[in-house]
Order: structure tokens, then C-alpha cells, then sequence
């Protein structure tokens, strides 16, 4: 426990601040102070994206702020006694108890219970008046200490734990089961898990609960939740496993709701229970599709059909990444004749009998049939882009079930010439039509096959007929006019596109306007060859105009420290190695803190950049990496120096306009306080 938290992690009766921001802040400066965490921006950007998705604030006066954060060197308690209290979202007030968690990215089991553990204690009124007694911040160790300590459970906890089947009586109480989970499954689950408990032992019902947390999730017997009455999922993120509670009648909330209102949601699994009428947890895994319909009203039709888009994209990556790397690592082996002897090779040579017929490459025969290997294989990979494109678009819009009619449909649109045009249109139609027959009503002995064998056949032939029948041959002919029109583009006209391309890219750093322009570029770069490299320049354009923004601003707190706060120059350094990467999210936190000035600059540098690259007909085989794929980059000289150019136009824009452009005095930028200090 002693790793976890000691006495320089705890400040009493302090002024950290009016809002939950100010707190945050202060407790994240805290803990990298004490040496736990490598930066202060990175562990502050992850804890507030966890707290703006849901408020950690409990009853009792009490809050939680966590996350998991690849900026956090081992796992940490920071506490905050607060004068005067913050809000932090609970129903009854604000909260003067603040217990930060800051979990490494990939912490161990045995931490994750340790701080599972607390957030347990903290909804127990003794511990918690202790915390508010406490005199010295080696009194607050001292209880969290104890409060960490293993010890006997009580009687009821022990009996909870057993499963227990009854059989069934009219006069029996009700078993409800339960599963809690929450986005970094330390706090919220267990709470949640642990107030479900109290409220049920207090209404007379059989209550197990399953908690999917971080660490080893122990699931619920089988003969536990065929006994049950009803189902409780108090969960923020995808239930594993739900198809064990399939027809059950169910009570969904998010997991605070089971923090805050344990005892009326019990008592509305009870109704539920006795309700022959009540929703019930889905069938065939279609419970996505149910809560999306649930939250239709609060979502555009422009937010759904972007969800469903980028979860195709999302699965199709990996396919795109590994496919194009293998395919320049072949190039860079065998030479650029190797796409045409590849397949001549690999039937004729093995590593015993190399080739000696192909026109030797630098790195001799054994050169050429490894170029062979790597390009055939990544070859066959990329050959899956259009299909896993189609069948996880149908995945995102009907589950699992739509996967099957995706993918085939998929393999029709490569086979009918139609690209990912006809991966989107095809994905679509399987996913539509595998959702439709999905919700038939069905009798019960059929349900088992709906999934496997009713659902996948049906939807195959009504999404990839549609293909075969209809839509395949135009959507072909309009991808041959795209890929010809690509291909013929030269000077203005190429430079136009690379300018979109790179304010799309920079205008949000890895939000949806910059990653529709990711998605396009990816989308096509199965398209590329030697023949037509318009789709390999479009992806060199997009990558390098997004590698600009987090290089800019490492240069900016170079050329100009005193514009920039301490953690912000430390932010700095880090941006060298996310830029040179191509993750445009190392200047968020930048933009995050000046917006007005940050965002436009590097929409400036990232235009320039990307007109640069079209007009020189750059190219890159690799959909990420950066300069960590040099071998992938063709005219490697010009992609550097157009990153450069528009690195060094986005690094003084910025600085030009911390200096001049109206802002507040520069002494607000100084670095805060540390958090120990009170006001």
C-alpha cells in the first residue's frame, strides 16, 4: 500500500480552486511532482476526459476523479481535503473529500484491486467521517492503510459470494443478478457493485454481482443467472457476455446510477421481475441496436452514419497497415519490379532454390525472394480492405450477425471492380438487411440458428444479390471515372486537394473532420500501384500534413519559452516524438489551452505542407507511422522538407500571435502554484 499513496500525496483544508478543472489540475501537478507521473498535460487531459464523460462525484460529499494514463509511471493516490468544497456532479452537493487515482496505462492486478479496494471504502460513512477527523496528512495514510488491509469479510458478505439455487416457491424472495462496469473499471464498478449490494440486503433480495472492472472478472454461474428474476446492468461501456442474460427482464443505467440511486434501481428490477411487459435484455446480440433506437432522439442521423462509418474503418486499418508496410518492405527488398515477378517467384524458388532468373536486386537472390514473400503477403492483406471495410460497417450497424453478409458483400465489390465505394454501399446494405431479419419474431426453437445460419444466409443474398444485380456495375463505373480522375490530376488542381486535405487534418488533431480526411486517404490507398499513384501521393499528403501541428508547437516553446508555461515546454519535448510519429494528438494539449491561436496556425502549416506534397508528388505506401517508415516514402527528400516548411510557418504564426494578437497578460502563462500550496 505503501507504493500507493504517502504523506506528500495528501494536502488538507486547501483552496485548489472553484471548478472540478482547477482540482484536477492541481492533483495531476501533485503527482508528477512526487515523481509518479512523467508529465503533468497528459495525465490532466486523460483524468477531465474521463470526468467529462461521466461525474465522479458520490454521495456523501466525496469524489473520484481517475483514469489510466500512459503519462502515469506507477499507480498513485493523491488526496485533496477541500475549503471550500467543488462540485462534482453528485446529487447532494458539492464534495470537500477528493481521492485522485491515477492508474498506469497497463497496471497490475494487484494494484488495480488495491485502488478498486478504496473506492469500496469511500461509500462507507465511518471511513469517510474518519477522513474529515483526520489531523495530519500521515493520519489519512494511516486510514487508507486500514482501509487497504486484508481482512476477514463479514458473515453476509461471505454468504453473498456463494451461489446459491433455490428451488423455485411462490413465497421465495427475488434473485436479481447484476453486472457494473465503468470506462477504467477501478472506481465506479466497484461502488456501483458494492452500493447494489447494501440496497438489496435492505429490501430482502437475492442479489450477485458481477463486476467488470479492470483487473480478473470472475463471471456469474451459469445457474445463478438462470435463476434470476431480472437483470441490472449499471454499466458506461459494452456488457461481455450479455448473451447469457438473453429474455431476462432487464433495468439499464449508467454506472453512477448505481452509485447514486442503488435502492430504486433494485426496486425496479423487482416491477420488472413481475412485469410481463418489460424490456428484456436482447437476443442474437442485438442490444446495441436497441439502445441506439432507445437514444434516437438525441442523436442525428448524420451522428449514426458517421459511428457506423468509422467503426468500418476502424477494423479495416490493420489490415491497411500491415498489408502496406509488407508491400514497401517488399519494394525496398526485391525492387519495384518485384510486383510483377512476385507470384513467378514464390511458384518457381523457395529459400534452398532461390531465383536467378529475375533481374538481381542489391541485395542479390536472397533480396528477391524475401521482397517476393513480403509483397505477396502484403499483397493478400491489403486484398482485405474493401471486405473487412464492408463487414464491419454491417457489424456496426446489425452486431455480430451483420459480419458474414458484410464480408461477402465485400468480396462482391472487389470482384465487380466497384472498391471501396462498393465495400460502403455493400457494408451498408448487408448490415440493414441482417438487422431487419434479426428482429423477426421467430419461434423459440429457431433462435438458436437465427445467428448462425438464418441470419448470414438471408442477409448474404439480399446484400450481395443487390451487388451482383444492381449496384455493382455502376458504383464500378463511377469508381473507374474517381480513379481515373485522381490519376490525372496534376498541378492546381493536385495542389487544391493537398490544401483541403491539410486544414482537415489539423483543424480538430485526431477529431472527426481529421479523421474523415485519414479514413478517405486509407480507403483508397488499396488502389495505389505503380501504374496510379495518385492514392499513395493523397495518404503522404494526409500523414504529413498531420505530423505538422504537434512538430510546430515543439518548436514554438523553443523559439519563444516565456509564451508557454512550464508544462507546456515540457509538453514540448514530447511533441518532437509524436510529430515524427504522426499523431496529431500531441499538440491537444495546446490547442486545448489557446485555441484561437493554436488551431488557425497550424491549419496554416498543415495547408502548405499538404500543397507542397501533391505538387511534388509525394507518395507513402504506409497509412502511419511517419518518419519510422522512410522506407515506404517515395521522393523521401521532398516529404521531409514539405513537413519542415510547414512546421517552421505554424511555429512562428503561433508565436506571432501569442505575441501580438489580443490575449490575456503573458503572466497568466507563468506555471501554477504547486498543489500543496494553499491560497
Amino acid at each position: 500500500m505503501t507504493t500507493l499513496i504517502n504523506d506528500d500525496l495528501v494536502i488538507l483544508d486547501a483552496d485548489l480552486g472553484t471548478d472540478t478543472t482547477s482540482v484536477i489540475r492541481h492533483l495531476a501537478e501533485l503527482v508528477a511532482k512526487n515523481g509518479r507521473a512523467s508529465e503533468v498535460e497528459g495525465l490532466f487531459a486523460d483524468a477531465l476526459a474521463r470526468e467529462q464523460k461521466t461525474s465522479t462525484g458520490v454521495p456523501g460529499g466525496i469524489a473520484i476523479p481517475h483514469c489510466r494514463s500512459g503519462a502515469v509511471l506507477e499507480a498513485t493516490l493523491a488526496m485533496a481535503r477541500l475549503k471550500p468544497a467543488v462540485d462534482f456532479g453528485a446529487k447532494d452537493g458539492p464534495a470537500d473529500i477528493v481521492f485522485f487515482i491515477a492508474a498506469p496505462a497497463g497496471a497490475d492486478n494487484e494494484h488495480l484491486k488495491l485502488l478498486s479496494k478504496l473506492a469500496r471504502s469511500l461509500i462507507k460513512k465511518d471511513f469517510t467521517a474518519a477522513l474529515r477527523a483526520a489531523a495530519t496528512p500521515a493520519d489519512i495514510v494511516a486510514l487508507v492503510a486500514d482501509a487497504l488491509a486484508d481482512k476477514p469479510k463479514p458473515a453476509a458478505a461471505q454468504e453473498a459470494a456463494v451461489p446459491e439455487v433455490a428451488a423455485p416457491s411462490a413465497s421465495r424472495r427475488k434473485r436479481i443478478v447484476a453486472v457494473t462496469a465503468c470506462p477504467t473499471g477501478i472506481a465506479h464498478t466497484y461502488m456501483a457493485a458494492d452500493s447494489l449490494v447494501a440496497a438489496a440486503q435492505e429490501a430482502g433480495v437475492e442479489l450477485q454481482v458481477e463486476t467488470q472492472g479492470s483487473g480478473a472478472v470472475t463471471p456469474l454461474d451459469p445457474a445463478v443467472i438462470a435463476a434470476a428474476d431480472a437483470v441490472i446492468f449499471a454499466v458506461d461501456v459494452d456488457v461481455r457476455g450479455k448473451e447469457r442474460f438473453a429474455g431476462k427482464p432487464l433495468v439499464s443505467s449508467p454506472v453512477k446510477r448505481g452509485i447514486d440511486e442503488p435502492a430504486k434501481m433494485i426496486q425496479e428490477a423487482v416491477a420488472a421481475a413481475d412485469n410481463p411487459n418489460a424490456h428484456r435484455v436482447p437476443h442474437f446480440g442485438a442490444e446495441e441496436a436497441a439502445e441506439q433506437k432507445a437514444a434516437a432522439s438525441g442523436e442525428s442521423l448524420g451522428a449514426k452514419i458517421k459511428k457506423v462509418l468509422l467503426t468500418g474503418v476502424s477494423y479495416m486499418i490493420p489490415f491497411v497497415a500491415g498489408g502496406g508496410l509488407l508491400i514497401a518492405l517488399g519494394f525496398l527488398l526485391g525492387g519495384f519490379e518485384i510486383a510483377g515477378a512476385a507470384d513467378k517467384i514464390l511458384a518457381s524458388s523457395s529459400l534452398g532454390n532461390l531465383p536467378t532468373e529475375y533481374p538481381l536486386h542489391a541485395l542479390g537472390p536472397l533480396g528477391a525472394y524475401l521482397g517476393a514473400v513480403a509483397f505477396k503477403i502484403g499483397g493478400l492483406s491489403m486484398a482485405f480492405l474493401v471486405p473487412a471495410l464492408a463487414g464491419y460497417i454491417a457489424f456496426g450497424i446489425a452486431d455480430r450477425p451483420g459480419i458474414a453478409p458484410g464480408f461477402t458483400a465485400g468480396a462482391i465489390a472487389v470482384f465487380m471492380g466497384a472498391g471501396f465505394l462498393g465495400g460502403l454501399v455493400g457494408g451498408i446494405l448487408a448490415g440493414l438487411a441482417a438487422y431487419w431479419i434479426g428482429s423477426w419474431k421467430v419461434p423459440r426453437w429457431l433462435r438458436g440458428l437465427m445467428p448462425v445460419v438464418i441470419i448470414p444466409l438471408l442477409g448474404s443474398i439480399i446484400a450481395s444479390g443487390a451487388m451482383l444485380l444492381f449496384l455493382g456495375a455502376p458504383i464500378a463505373a463511377l469508381t473507374v471515372g474517381l480513379n481515373n480522375w485522381l490519376t490525372g490530376m496534376s498541378g492546381a488542381s493536385a495542389v487544391v486537394l493537398g490544401i483541403i486535405l491539410g486544414l482537415m487534418m489539423c483543424f480538430d488533431l485526431g477529431g472527426p473532420v481529421n479523421k474523415v480526411a485519414y479514413a478517405f486517404a486509407v480507403a483508397g490507398l488499396g488502389a495505389g500501384s505503380i501504374a496510379n499513384q495518385a492514392p499513395w501521393e493523397i495518404m503522404a499528403t494526409v500523414m504529413a500534413a498531420g505530423m505538422v501541428p504537434p512538430l510546430a508547437m515543439a518548436l514554438a516553446t523553443v523559439l519563444d519559452k516565456k509564451r508557454f508555461s512550464l508544462a507546456e515546454r515540457e509538453n514540448g519535448k514530447a511533441a518532437w516524438l509524436l510529430g515524427a510519429s504522426f499523431i496529431s494528438e500531441g499538440a491537444i494539449p495546446f490547442a486545448a489551452a489557446d485555441p484561437l491561436r493554436v488551431i488557425p496556425a497550424s491549419m496554416l502549416g498543415g495547408a502548405i505542407t499538404g500543397a507542397m506534397t501533391m505538387a511534388f508528388h509525394v507518395t507513402s505506401q504506409a497509412p502511419h507511422g511517419g518518419f519510422f517508415v522512410f522506407f515506404a516514402i517515395g521522393n523521401l527528400g521532398m516529404f521531409a522538407l514539405s513537413i519542415l516548411v510547414g512546421t517552421v510557418v505554424a511555429a512562428f504564426s503561433v508565436v506571432a500571435l501569442k505575441r501580438w494578437a489580443v490575449r490575456k497578460p503573458v503572466d497568466t502563462l507563468a506555471a501554477p502554484q504547486p498543489a500543496g500550496v494553499a491560497a
